[in-house]
This record gives C-alpha cells, structure tokens and sequence, in this order.
C-alpha cells in the first residue's frame, strides 16, 4: 500500500482523508467541490483500523478498536457484577459450612443454581477476568489507534491551508479586501495573543491555536482506567489481596489465612464489656431497654500473641513459632504486621468446646470410666483401662433428622453434637451400640447391658477477626488519580483553532473546536472587531 503525496508536496500514510499539512481533501476534485462540512475528528489522518483489514492481527485490532465493542464489554461486565450482588459471595459464608449446601439451605433451588452456575465466585471466576481483561485491551487498542494519528496530524499540521479547507470548516467567514491590511492583522495577532493564543505566521497566513493538552483528557482518562483495571485483576494474584475471616477459640492457636502459614495467632483471652442500666448515665437508658437482657456491648476485643513460622513447612511436623508481639484487638483498632491487618469483627460465646460421657451399665448406673471428646477433632479410640473401651463411630456436629428420619448434621460447627459410640465391655467383646447428643441417649438396640451418658460439657468464647492485605491500593488510588485528571482536562478545557488566510483580494477565517462552538466564534467576533474584516458565521446552524 503506497502513501499518498498531496499537491502541496506533503506525503501523507495511506487511509488519510485531508492533508495533514494543506487540509486539501484526497479525493481532490470532488472535494473542492462540495460544501459539506469536513469531518474533522483526528483531523482526517489516517486510523490503523480504517486501513488495514487483511491479517488476523488486522482483525483483532479492528475488533477492538470498536468503541461500541467496549460499551458492550463494559455492559456485559455490569450485569455480569449486578448478578454477583443478588446473593453473597462464597467468601462471605461461614466456613464451617459447604457452600452448596448453604446455598440450598438458605436460599432453596435458586441458590443451587446460582451456586452452580458460578455466580458465587463471581469476581474471581475466569470469565469475569476475561471481561475485565478484554475492557482494558479495547481501552488500550482504542487509544492507540486515535491518540497516534492525531499527535501526528496536529503535530504537521501546516499553517496555510487550502480554500476549501477553510471554505467547508464550520465557524467561517469571507472578506474582499483592498489595499493595504497589514496594520490591521497586527492588531489581530496582538488580541490573539493577549487570549493566550500561541501564534505563528507562514507567508502572511496566521494560525492561532490554544488547549491542545485538552485533547488529550480522554486519553488521559484510558491511561487511568487501564491502571485501575490492572490493579483490579492483580486483587486475583496470591499474595496481593487478602480479605479472609478468622473464627479462633480461646487458647486456641491457628495459622492466619492468607499467609500461607507463615504467621499463626493465639488467642489468649476475649473480654466483652457491656453498659449496664444502673451504672451508666440517662443518655444510654433508651438504648439498653431496647435490648432484651437489658445490656449493650461497651466494648469487645481479644487479647493475641502474633507468632512467626521458623523454618521450611514440612508437613505432619509441628511448627516451629517465634513469638513477635502481643496484642489487644478492638473494633477499629486492628494488628498490623508486615501488610497484614487483623480486625475484631465478631464474637460468639459459650460455644460448645468439649463433652464428657460415662460408659454406664443400664440396670445398676454403674459408671466404668469417663471419656472426654474435642467437638473440633475428637479422637477416635479410648481405653478405659479393665478391658472396657469406646471409639467413637460417627460425629454429628449439628445433629437432625433427614427428610426420611436419618440422623444427619446441618455443617461442621458443634452447635447440637451427637455422637454414634461403639462400647467394648469384657463381657461384650464384639461391643454395643449407644447413641448420644446432649443430655439424651437414644437406643438403636433396647437389649444392649451398657450405654454411654452424657455427664457435662465445656464451653470457649469465640472472637471473630477479618484478616486483610492489599497490595494493590495504591494502584487503584494511582489509577484513580490519573482518570480524575483526565476528565478535569478534557471537561474544563476545549482546543481551539483560528486560521486566517490572504489571497490576492480576499481574506478567508476559519475556525475549528472541540466543543463549545458558541465561545470560539464569540471570541473570534471580538478578535476581528474594529477591522474590515467580516465576523465569522456558524455554517451548521445556518444551514440547519
């Protein structure tokens, strides 16, 4: 494909539609001609997706070069962002609890299929990371292939330009002149100078110019938004963004989430502090009598030891911790290390922590031994010592019965445990069957000797924390900054243009904005008022 050399003697790339020096159209003879208007976005140079359209690579940028591709990329994404907000996410839910059967429990068949379907992890699915990475290669195609040609147009553009350039710009006007006018576009330049015009002359032609900069603010603006994008999809890169919960019991110690077991916590003890009616002034009543125990949480903070992994993670061994600091974790006042913050967010108390049950004969109450169970990860086998022993068969963490009466458990959290016990007697060496929850024991078999009873519970405070790390705020903030100047630039500002043009007896104007017609041709009125030469009309309204 050959470049096109236009009269003037510029040469110009193929696909451009004016002269980038002279404005003179490419298609000469039928240009001169007509008075329609020229279409001056990106001053008629040459666009790559305009040109171009024989290789795969020609077809993937004039895909994406399509600015109504993008509108309906970023339209598929909004919906697609309105549907990940009907229900939680799957990283909201508690963790005790699989997220289909969350799903079903509390939301029914509609939140099966939204759960199927992958609405639940919506923004870290990879669809979704396609959409946001295919908004941010339209925004960049779109860029580069407007922002390029038309740095280099206003960059060459020639300070004479050809009649029917200036005849078919939209503010324009022509004047007969005879004698001598230098006197008077002195006076010109000066007022255009005094409106911040920059100036320059070519062979008694003038071209003034101002706010080019504000063609670039939606340019500006793609430079931010591609930033942005970028840090948002850097949320979904290991390391980079951490928002996980963390539920630890009192004495408990635990790996943060998010760390990849580099840091454990412990957490020592919770305190809950609450207003009480006679101790607190009249300005709380209203408030505690809302409250049915007639108390309101003062304060709740958990009091934890941050400890460090020494040493590679070799798996099955216990870890080896470096205590690094204590701390007292309150509502808005997190831990903060190494990018990690841990904030109180929630709390439960008296949870079921441990059961204890004895092995009893039936007939007599007599008690053979007493066994402890962790509601968390209770040991399997137990010797009592005599040839008596208990091993725990079946865990219920929150026992009911099933549609068709089968014991069944909601999910992992020990709200209603039962436990399904095999019972090895010396007198019963195939052992018995005993099932039991809570202050009940149900018998499978009514002909069994022996039966474990229930005899008392323990129960651990809970403190719920949310583990946060973001390494991407800055981008955001960068990015966010960035858009922010680009659309100050491009709103406040506009770039404006004045060409005047001598012939041998007649003087032609021109004008050309970006936007705001009815200001460049006021200020064109005033910077030719007082001279022979006419005011510039609008060519668009007039003919509309």
């Amino acid at each position: 494909m050959k470049e096109v050399k236009c009269e003037c003697g510029h040469i110009n790339p193929i696909g451009t539609i004016i002269c980038e020096s002279c404005g003179r159209g490419v298609e000469r003879e039928k240009d001169e001609k007509s008075d329609k208007l020229i279409d001056m976005r990106y001053d008629g140079s040459a666009r790559r997706s305009q040109t171009y359209n024989k290789t795969f690579v020609d077809k993937i940028w004039n895909f994406f070069s399509s600015v109504k591709v993008g509108i309906w990329l970023i339209v598929i994404t909004l919906i697609a962002s309105a549907l990940g907000t009907i229900l939680p996410q799957e990283s909201l839910i508690t963790k005790s609890v699989a997220p289909i059967d969350y799903y079903k429990d509390e939301h029914g068949i509609f939140g099966q299929i939204y759960y199927q379907l992958g609405l639940a992890n919506l923004y870290d699915s990879w669809w979704y990371l396609i959409l946001i990475a295919s908004i941010g290669i339209s925004l960049v195609i779109c860029s580069l292939d407007r922002v390029i040609p038309l740095y280099r147009a206003l960059k060459k553009q020639g300070v004479t330009r050809h009649e029917s350039f200036m005849r078919r710009q939209r503010v324009y006007s022509v004047s007969n002149m005879q004698g001598n006018t230098e006197n008077e576009f002195a006076e010109i330049k000066s007022k255009l100078k005094a409106r911040r015009y920059s100036v320059r002359e070519e062979n008694g032609n003038i071209l003034a110019e101002k706010g080019r900069f504000s063609r670039w603010g939606p340019y500006v603006n793609h430079v931010g938004l591609i930033i942005f994008l970028i840090g948002a999809m850097l949320r979904s890169v290991p390391g980079m963004y951490v928002d996980e919960q963390l539920a630890i019991r009192e004495g408990e110690t635990t790996v943060i989430p998010g760390t990849k077991g580099h840091y454990y916590l412990k957490n020592e003890k919770f305190i809950l502090e609450v207003y009480k009616k006679e101790n607190e002034k009249e300005v709380f009543e209203e408030a505690i009598q809302r409250v049915g125990d007639g108390s309101v949480v003062k304060n709740f903070q958990s009091n934890v030891v941050l400890y460090e992994r020494e040493g590679k993670i070799v798996y099955g061994e216990e870890p080896k911790l470096r205590k690094i600091k204590e701390e007292q974790i309150r509502v808005n006042e997190p831990l903060k290390h190494d990018g990690y913050a841990l904030y109180q967010m929630d709390f439960k108390r008296d949870e079921l922590n441990k059961m204890k049950f004895r092995l009893v004969e039936k007939e007599t109450d007599k008690s053979f031994g007493e066994i402890t169970l962790d509601l968390i990860d209770p040991a399997k086998k137990h010797d009592l010592g005599n040839g008596y022993k208990v091993e725990v068969i079946e865990y219920l963490p929150n026992f009911y019965r099933d549609d068709e009466g089968k014991p069944a458990t909601r999910n992992r959290v020990p709200d209603n445990p039962a436990f399904v016990f095999k019972m090895i007697t010396p007198d019963k060496p195939k052992g018995e069957v005993s099932f039991v929850a809570i202050q009940q024991t149900f018998e499978p078999d009514p002909n069994t000797k022996y039966k474990m009873k229930f005899s008392g519970i323990e129960t651990k405070n809970i403190t719920v924390l949310t583990v946060r790390k973001d390494l991407t705020l800055w981008l955001l903030g960068i990015g966010g900054a960035i858009f922010m100047i680009g659309v100050v630039q491009g709103m406040y500002w506009n770039h404006r243009r004045i060409w005047i043009k001598r012939t041998e007896n007649q003087v032609l104007v021109a004008a050309h904005t970006n936007k705001n017609w009815y200001g460049v041709k006021n200020e064109l009125t005033y910077v030719l008022e007082g001279t022979s030469i006419n005011a510039p009309i609008d060519q668009k309204e007039n003919n509309e």
